[in-house]
């Protein structure tokens, strides 16, 4: 029960500030109260979820949070890449890369439609770009992070200009790096992800506008 209303919160399963009703969600997944409520308080001592009038709802992260978290991403994006640079020796695994490259192209001849669960496509090419470069414990960090401003990333992407944007950033950058232009394809996704902390908190804060917006509150 656990594992399946964690993976329900980290996936924008529930809106933000739903009233997450034991009873309700009880009768939803055809068990007793019991293992629901277990459920959410350990949901609660991670952080996903908090108590608010006397119910618990799906914690949303502050600006603070976010930017906090944004900037560790764009540091853990940028070091897949950076990596290689360094050290001539660390090759990217061009399999991974050429299939990556492959489904991008796909979404670009049949760009799907607006969609806030299209980051978790998004969220698969960051960490698939990551994997390539070879070291597990920076993937598996990135992959954390993501995770983590899921639920206030995936209203970035509301709008087909958006949708048409990451695709073709996503092509661009990992046309550089299997073309062993690193620095080319560093600056690309640097780009991408945020050039600047300035950059990295107004997409928080319009990633967090949009998502109060979209849910109404």
């Amino acid at each position: 029960m656990y594992e399946r209303l964690r993976h329900e919160v980290m996936s924008g399963h529930f809106a933000p500030w739903t009233r997450l009703a034991e009873e309700r969600m009880a009768r939803r997944l055809g068990v007793s109260r019991t293992p629901v409520r277990e459920a959410l308080a350990r949901l609660e001592v991670e952080g996903l979820v908090e108590r608010r009038d006397g119910s618990f709802m799906v914690t949303v992260p502050n600006l603070t949070e976010l930017r906090d978290l944004y900037e560790l991403r764009v540091v853990l994006e940028l070091r897949g890449v950076a990596r290689a640079i360094e050290d001539p020796s660390i090759r990217h695994d061009r399999a991974v890369l050429e299939a990556e490259l492959c489904r991008w192209h796909d979404f670009r001849k049949n760009p799907p439609a607006p969609d806030p669960h299209f980051v978790v496509e998004d969220e698969k090419f960051h960490a698939a770009l990551s994997a390539a470069s070879g070291n597990p414990a920076l993937t598996d960090a990135l992959v954390s992070v993501n995770q983590k401003i899921r639920r206030v990333r995936m209203y970035d992407f509301l709008t087909a200009d958006r949708i048409q944007s990451t695709i073709d950033e996503h092509i661009e950058i990992v046309e550089f790096v299997l073309a062993g232009e690193l620095e080319q394809g560093y600056r690309a996704l640097h780009a991408h992800v945020g050039e600047s902390l300035e950059v990295v908190v107004r997409r928080a804060q319009e990633a967090l506008t949009q998502m109060t917006l979209h849910t109404g509150q």
